[in-house]
């Protein structure tokens, strides 16, 4: 579904990412792990387009097959089906739910039909929404506008989403539901490359994961290799050993 190969980003002389190299299936959910400035919510934005790579190439399995979308900009990224959930969800604070939603949707030319079925396709995702759709973004609470955030990408049909620290500022149940959305997107066959600080609660939705240091991918495997091998957590996440129990 997607392909990212030798990607080198800078910010003016910094060298921001150095060589990145990844991969996700469809229907795949894998983590992509570091500490603070390691490089992932960079990653994110360079895959979407709204930082651009220097070298390395960006490719997403269409129809037609792989296309190389590396200097396409972000509108047309979206438009091949990549999704993009950024850390601080940026709703719309003054429009109510509904026309959060109907931003994406109205940028499309779906039939009265389809858009009832995209809509319905958030809803099923995320059963509160419907029940909030005539409040304005800004009264929500932290886990409403991130559950908002998602299924304002997730209408526009996207093959994969790309999804920056969901859990950023819940409580630890909103945590959970958040990352139960995250599992049943991929059920859903939708593919999803998640940056997430608290490693364990991703690692344990994930089917993999990467873990980044300074700009490059340091490691990486399944997620019960890596929460097996509480060394590399400690050491690139500054997770404690006593945090990681066995793996699954």
């Amino acid at each position: 579904m997607l392909r990212v190969a030798d990607l080198h980003v800078f910010y003016g002389p910094g060298h921001v990412l150095r060589g990145v190299s990844l991969q996700v299936a469809a229907g795949e959910v894998v983590a992509l792990l570091g500490r603070n400035g390691a490089g992932k919510s960079t990653a994110l934005k360079a895959i979407i387009g709204l930082v651009p790579a220097s070298q390395g190439r960006v490719e997403l399995q269409t129809a037609e097959g792989w296309r190389d979308v590396t200097r396409l900009p972000p509108y047309e990224r979206a438009a091949l089906g990549i999704g993009y959930v950024p850390e601080e969800r940026r709703i719309f604070p003054y429009l109510t739910v509904l026309e959060n939603l109907r931003v994406g949707l109205d940028r499309l030319a779906l039939t009265p039909q389809a858009r009832r079925q995209a809509l319905g396709r958030a809803f099923e995702l995320f059963p509160a929404l419907p029940d909030l759709l005539d409040r304005p973004g800004r009264v929500l609470s932290g886990g409403q506008q991130q559950m908002l955030a998602v299924a304002r990408v997730l209408v526009l049909s996207p093959r994969i989403i790309l999804l920056d620290e969901p859990s950023q500022g819940l409580s630890p149940l909103l945590v959970d539901s958040v990352m139960d959305a995250v599992v049943r997107l991929g059920r859903e066959g939708i593919a999803v490359l998640l940056v997430e600080q608290n490693a364990l609660a991703a690692l344990d939705v994930c089917g993999r994961g990467y873990l980044m240091d300074k700009g490059t991918i340091a490691g990486g495997g399944t997620a019960a290799a890596l929460l097996a091998d509480a060394a590399a957590l400690e050491r690139t996440l500054g997770v404690s050993v006593a945090d990681v129990g066995p793996a699954p």
